[in-house]
This record gives structure tokens, C-alpha cells and sequence, in this order.
């Protein structure tokens, strides 16, 4: 595992661990073998508009200081919310979103990780 290997599963694990306080169903996938367009997907969702807010504002307080989204989209309506951290990207679902878009099986091939472990 190199350096930069390293720095990424600590994100991920800090960003999960801050989602955790407040997301439901969160699940992390393992992107590496299967695109370049992350290491790690971290997918969560919250009940209501004002919930997936509360996680949006968890993963904020918790890393405010140390790291910032390269981009954020979605704040607008908070009903599906990207923050990318280039190799780190977050989706917070509202869950009638999540069922929707049901990124989970789009990305069928990733492998489920536990945040715990990383």
C-alpha cells in the first residue's frame, strides 16, 4: 500500500466516521479496482430534507479544519448531495433519492467495505 493509499483510507474513514454520527444506511465502497473516478464512495441518507442537512453538517464540523470539498453540489435542495474530495466522493441521499438513483447496484461490481477497518 503506498503513501497516498494510506492518506485516502484515512480520509475515508474520518468522512464515514462524522457521517456516522448522524446517516443512515451508510455504506462505503471500494472503487479502486473498477474506476478512476475515486478511490472510495461513501453512501449515505437521511430521512427528510432537514436530516440530510444534519449530515451534511456533521461531515462539515468534523473536517472543517483539516480538509475542504474540491466541489460540493446539491445544498440547494438537499436531496441528493455530492461532496468530492477527489479521491474521496460523498453522496447523502434523501432516501426516496436513494432508492431512486439505487447507486449501490449501478456499482454492483465495487466491494462493500467496513468504514471501521480502512
Amino acid at each position: 500500500m503506498e503513501l497516498g493509499d494510506v492518506e485516502t483510507n484515512k480520509l475515508a474513514k474520518k468522512i464515514a466516521s462524522a457521517a456516522a454520527k448522524k446517516a443512515e444506511d451508510l455504506l462505503v465502497l471500494d472503487m479502486r479496482e473498477i474506476t478512476t473516478l475515486a478511490d472510495y464512495f461513501i453512501i449515505c441518507s437521511g430521512s427528510s430534507t432537514p436530516h440530510v442537512r444534519a449530515i451534511l453538517n456533521a461531515i462539515g464540523d468534523d473536517l472543517e479544519e483539516e480538509v475542504r470539498p474540491v466541489r460540493k453540489e446539491g445544498t440547494d435542495n438537499n436531496r441528493w448531495i455530492v461532496l468530492d474530495y477527489a479521491d474521496v466522493i460523498v453522496h447523502i441521499f434523501h432516501q426516496e433519492e436513494r432508492e431512486h438513483y439505487n447507486l449501490e447496484k449501478l456499482w454492483g461490481d465495487a466491494k462493500e467495505v467496513s468504514w471501521q477497518d480502512l
